[in-house]
């Protein structure tokens, strides 16, 4: 009996693994809609570089870093539990290649490629893990100061903040250090609209990630014992919630209302499986309603040239998420419990300083070493011809 458990959750786990790795397809259709069309090329081949730079970070340094746990052993002992823990290793590396994935979004049409790909390294294996161990592995004894000191741990069941604050909150620092694209904002207060290139592959990447969000947030469970159909309940109101926010307050701006479902599963990973539907469904409303609002003062008012609008999709959704989780999780808002708004105040507040820090110490670092942006003429002529020497619909056939 034990062996068919044991392979029923690596069944399980695999299949919420390849899920979430669906995902990363919704997030560069997301970026391929979203960017203007000379930079389709370098979206699409950036995320899938960043994956496999961030399995290599993760296999070899950070999964070590955040669980203790190697595979440089025999592959007869990796077989052990049907190779249970080498599932959980997958669907993990998911996550935290999430983190390189969200930030191209807000560094897109003007970073360059190869930097990017060491600070991806670099947050993968070090930053995002340390955090990661914290949250999720009991590190360095600060979930069982929090329950000791607020009589409950920080509970952040599927990562609205291990992954999306910490992605948000990393990108920013490296948005702010790559500075404006060239024309997006002139000396005499004026906008430049750079519209998406393509709403259908927008709307496509949006559809992607929500579809394989119900795997991120129910396999979250890492076992099939503890799966729980309030969390996909929880993940639906959610997301129905950021889509009717936005689609009100972004006054129909396909943009916005594409983005509103994504903005309501940000915010709902944390405590999905805590909350009551009702509890879930505000959850969603708030953190749609935060995305518009704020990706319109970043973008207009503080001139924070964030292409995809990560910062306040994912940093402040997710911190949304993870506060919202002590409130909405407690009793007295009809939730299960077992919560402290206090514990979540502080875990998501040690986030944000740990992304900060580690984003700009990576990205200053590189900026310094190598440089982070494109020249003015590379980003004019567009990053698909400067770095990729090839467009993603070529106008004629290469004359030989």
């Amino acid at each position: 009996m034990e062996n068919t458990h044991t392979s029923h959750d690596v069944l399980f786990i695999l299949l919420g693994a390849i899920m979430v790795l669906a995902m990363h397809a919704g997030f560069a259709f997301l970026e391929v809609g979203t960017v203007r069309k000379k930079n389709q090329v370098n979206a699409l081949v950036k995320i899938l570089t960043d994956f496999a730079v961030s399995t290599i970070a993760y296999f070899f340094v950070g999964y070590g870093i955040a669980y203790g746990v190697h595979f440089f052993t025999g592959a007869d002992t990796l077989l052990a539990h049907n190779g249970y823990e080498l599932t959980k290793f997958f669907f993990l590396l998911t996550f935290a290649a999430a983190i390189p994935a969200i930030i191209s979004g807000g560094i897109a049409e003007r970073a360059r490629f190869h930097p990017q790909l060491a600070a991806t390294f670099l947050i993968v294996g070090f930053v995002y893990p340390f955090f990661e161990g914290i949250a999720w592995n009991q590190a360095l004894g600060v979930q069982a100061w929090l329950k000791a000191t607020f009589g409950a741990e920080f509970h952040d069941f599927a990562g609205s903040v291990v992954v999306h604050a910490m992605g948000g909150w990393i990108a920013l620092p490296a948005v702010l250090l790559l500075g404006a694209r060239h024309g997006r904002y002139s000396k005499s207060g004026a906008i430049a609209a750079h519209p998406p290139s393509s709403i259908p592959f927008l709307a496509l990447g949006a559809w992607i990630l929500t579809v394989g969000w119900f795997g991120f947030n129910v396999m979250s469970a890492q076992s099939l014992q503890n799966i729980s159909g309030l969390v996909a309940l929880n993940s639906l109101m959610a997301m129905v919630g950021g889509t009717l926010a936005a689609l009100v307050l972004g006054k129909n701006d396909p943009g916005f209302v594409h983005n509103g479902p994504l903005a309501g599963l940000v915010a709902v990973c944390a405590g999905s499986d805590l909350m009551h539907p009702l509890g879930a469904l505000v959850v969603g409303l708030v953190a749609g309603a935060l995305f518009v609002q704020l990706f319109t003062l970043a973008q207009n008012r503080w001139k924070i040239d964030d292409v995809l609008g990560v910062w306040p999709l994912h940093g402040l959704c997710g911190a949304w998420g993870g506060i919202a989780a002590g409130l909405f999780g407690s009793q007295a808002l009809g939730g299960v419990g077992g919560v402290s708004l206090a514990s979540q105040l502080m875990m998501t507040l040690l986030a944000i300083g740990i992304a900060l820090t580690g984003g700009g110490a990576v990205y200053g670092m590189l900026k310094l070493a190598v440089g982070l942006r494109l020249s003015q003429e590379e980003e004019y002529e567009g990053a698909d011809l400067s770095i990729h020497r090839i467009t993603a619909t070529p106008e004629r056939e290469p004359n030989w």
